[in-house]
This record gives structure tokens, C-alpha cells and sequence, in this order.
């Protein structure tokens, strides 16, 4: 009977937890948002994002060998992500200092249908994900794993995304975080606003680079 995991499969969810652990662009988006609009305004955010992370899973599964040549559809990516990150930066650094409503109604929260299309956005326009995956899925988990075996991986993968972001959201909307953050949310949203846009400048310089070198 075929074993639904590959026998490489705890160094594959090991490498990928780890790599969860290690701030990127989607970590301080959440962070970004969670920050002012808790769980109710950023669960859809952990939604999209995993939505993304699972498109470019399948697209390893369908096609890791055609993957690797689609160097100028990675440089596109890589263009439009970086002028994303761009985008969300410059809308976070122009925050204003606001009182957090910790004991009152909640504010005004981006739509589900936003939040959804902000993470998805995020997610697949980092094109670092798709190299990621590509790795995990061809090198890490070797030529002979099955189709059945590469399909759980990537389900188990995307469910600790979402869980993680969640459970990261959540510990941020928590009451007592909130109030020890109520004071400096306008420079946390600001913060997170300048590492996304260094995100964004560190890839136009490195598309540049490679540009150049051409």
C-alpha cells in the first residue's frame, strides 16, 4: 500500500516551518494589518495568502521541469511584485496616529473580498515562493515521490500557513496586546510600511543586476 508521506517528508515540513519563522513581505503585511483591525480585519488576508502559496504548489506538481524555464515570467513577477510592495508600503507609511478602540466597536474593517485579494496579491507576486516550493517539492522530496504523496505535502503545507498566520493575527488582537500596542500602533504600521518597501527596492535592484548582466 503506497504511504501517503514521502519518507523525506520531515525534513520537508521542518525546512518549511522554518522558513515560516523568517520575516517576509507577507509577515509584515499581516502585521500591518492585524495590528489596528485584530482577527475580524486580516483573517481573510491569511486566506488569500494561502490561496497563493497553494496556487504555486500546484503549479510545481503540474510542471516542476517546465517551471525552472520560465525565467522571464519570473522576472515579470518580480517586476510587479516590487512595485506591489511599493504600493503597500507608501499606504502604510502615510498611517496617522490613532487611539486603538480596545473597549469599544470595532472599527471600520477592510472587506473580506480585500483582504482576500491583498493576501493572494502578496503571496503570488513573491516570486521567492515559487523557488521555494520548487525546491521542496523536487529536490527535498526527491524524483520517486508520487503524485499522491506530492498533493499531501502541499496540503500540509498550506494548512500551516493559514494556521500560523492565523494564530499570529490572533495572538496580536489579543486585549493585552492591544493595549501594550495602543500607543505605538502609528509607528508599527509605519515600520511595517519602510520593510516593505526595502523589500521592494532590494528586488528592483537585484531584477537590475540581472538586467545588466544580460
Amino acid at each position: 500500500m503506497e504511504s501517503l508521506f514521502p519518507s523525506t517528508f520531515p525534513a520537508l515540513a521542518l525546512a518549511h516551518f522554518v522558513a515560516l519563522l523568517s520575516p517576509g513581505p507577507d509577515f509584515f503585511l499581516l502585521i500591518g494589518l492585524a495590528i489596528r483591525y485584530r482577527l475580524r480585519g486580516s483573517a481573510g488576508l491569511c486566506i488569500g495568502i494561502a490561496i497563493g502559496n497553494a496556487l504555486y504548489i500546484v503549479l510545481v506538481i503540474i510542471g516542476s521541469s517546465a517551471v525552472r524555464q520560465f525565467a522571464p515570467l519570473f522576472t515579470t513577477i518580480e517586476l510587479i511584485g516590487a512595485c506591489y510592495l511599493l504600493w503597500i508600503g507608501t499606504h502604510l507609511l502615510r498611517s496617522r496616529p490613532q487611539t486603538l478602540a480596545i473597549t469599544h466597536a470595532q472599527q471600520q474593517c477592510p472587506s473580506w473580498r480585500k483582504q482576500c485579494l491583498l493576501g493572494l496579491g502578496s503571496a503570488l507576486l513573491n516570486p521567492k515562493n515559487a523557488l521555494f516550493y520548487l525546491a521542496l517539492m523536487t529536490a527535498l522530496l526527491g524524483p520517486e515521490v508520487t503524485l499522491l504523496q506530492q498533493s499531501v505535502s502541499g496540503i500540509w503545507m498550506v494548512l500551516v500557513v493559514l494556521l500560523w498566520d492565523l494564530a499570529l493575527v490572533t495572538l496580536i488582537g489579543l486585549p493585552i496586546v492591544q493595549q501594550r500596542l495602543s500607543r505605538s500602533i502609528y509607528w508599527i504600521e509605519r515600520s511595517a510600511g519602510v520593510v516593505l518597501m526595502v523589500f521592494g527596492v532590494w528586488i528592483l535592484a537585484g531584477l537590475l543586476r540581472y538586467l545588466l548582466a544580460i
